[in-house]
């Protein structure tokens, strides 16, 4: 379960942090800061036109408990096919 911070609690981290000691920007920072600076504003394009751009690879990787990965595994082969278009099938239900 997460905690709740006191505000003292948040006091003290933010304490910690101001007190660190500021980094310097490695060769590859100040390139990438060099090369956006020559970036144009006209050249950006809003999060909704990057969306429409965006290609898909078609491959969906995800964590299932082991009882349900051997299900699905069992049920595949009961019907004669791969785990993956067994997955295709069920998802597309």
């Amino acid at each position: 379960m997460k905690k709740d911070l006191t505000q003292e609690e948040i006091e003290k981290r933010f304490k910690e942090i101001n007190a660190r000691e500021q980094e310097e920007p490695t060769p590859e920072d100040l390139i990438a800061l060099s090369k956006s600076a020559l970036e144009s504003a006209e050249d950006a394009i809003t999060l909704e036109e990057y969306k429409t751009q965006k290609e898909y690879s078609g491959r969906l990787m995800i964590r299932i408990p082991k009882e349900l990965h051997r299900d699905l595994i069992e049920a595949a082969k009961k019907n004669g096919v791969s785990l993956n278009q067994y997955a295709m099938y069920k998802l597309a239900k």
